[in-house]
């Protein structure tokens, strides 16, 4: 079996772009060029490689060929620019990465800033306990996960934890929760969450109450956002210290239950693929978790 790179090119836009239209503008080809080296493709595999679905999306055997062809494009790219080529993107290796909302809205981006002249990032934002099956599909070479078992092909290395605690705007504490985090209140007491994979706020619920409850819930998916519902009054959420220091010190917001943290730990998994670039993002990775996780 002798896999082609334009072919291997054509997934990686395909799956990257949406479809096959925007995959071939990326590539500056033809649509057609497209659906030609995707037919070559799935025929040296002897595989259906995409559905073609809009998005299309790899199957099982196309999530395979997928991480090939994510590892050819860096290992080309950084090729290309020790040779002094050009292979598109300024020159520069392009890296997909997943990250989870909170660690992007507060340690990632400040850690890889100063590769940015390095790298070109496609960050692909998911929730911190999925970030892993990015990995496994393909999608991203490198991960920041909850999951310490390294996905087939890649090494994990932990990160430390980000520490998470139920927080309130003091007006809110004080409507709904004059004696404190009682039973009843936290059966009433509406509560933000950031979207419906994340179960952080439920965690809480569940150590302190020996029933499930269900109280009102606004769903905000995004980190800055989530932060200005729950500073705004509309209800109370987990968030980390790292994202709330200024606002707890400056008295906005309050912690509801000065025992309920917890803690999230993380891990970096990345493939195992000898590549310059991903072990510069590694390295910056790691010290901007020293920095800012406990270990």
């Amino acid at each position: 079996m002798e896999l082609d790179l334009a072919q291997l090119r054509a997934l990686s836009a395909a799956v990257s772009e949406g479809t096959l239209e925007a995959a071939a503008r990326a590539l500056h080809v033809t649509p057609s060029a497209v659906s030609q080296r995707l037919r070559g493709l799935e025929v040296a595999t002897g595989r259906v490689l995409l559905v073609r679905s809009r998005p299309v999306r790899p199957t099982e055997s196309g999530e395979v060929v997928l991480r090939l062809a994510r590892q050819v494009d860096l290992l080309t790219a950084e090729t290309l620019a020790e040779l002094g080529a050009d292979p598109g993107g300024g020159g520069v290796p392009t890296l997909p990465l997943a990250v989870n909302a909170d660690s992007l809205a507060t340690w990632v981006l400040p850690a890889l800033a100063p590769l940015a002249g390095t790298a070109s990032f496609d960050l692909h934002r998911e929730d911190e306990e999925h970030t892993a099956a990015l990995l496994r599909s393909g999608a991203v070479v490198a991960a920041v996960t909850t999951d310490p078992h390294p996905v087939p092909g890649c090494s994990v290395v932990r990160l430390g934890a980000m520490r998470y605690r139920p927080v309130a705007a003091p007006a809110f504490v004080a409507r709904w929760f004059p004696d404190g985090p009682t039973a009843d209140a936290l059966a009433a007491a509406p509560v933000v969450v950031f979207d419906r994979k994340d179960d952080l706020q439920h965690r809480y619920l569940a150590g302190r109450l020996p029933e499930p409850v269900r109280p009102p819930l606004h769903h905000v998916p995004a980190s800055a956002d989530f932060l200005a519902a729950v500073r705004l009054g509309m209800g109370w959420g987990m968030l980390p210290d790292l994202q709330t220091e200024a606002e707890r010190d400056a008295g906005a917001l309050v912690v509801l239950d000065p025992d309920g943290a917890l803690d999230v730990v993380l891990h970096w998994q990345q493939s195992k693929l000898r590549s310059g670039a991903l072990d510069r993002v590694a390295s910056a990775v790691l010290a901007g978790a020293r920095r800012h996780l406990g270990q």
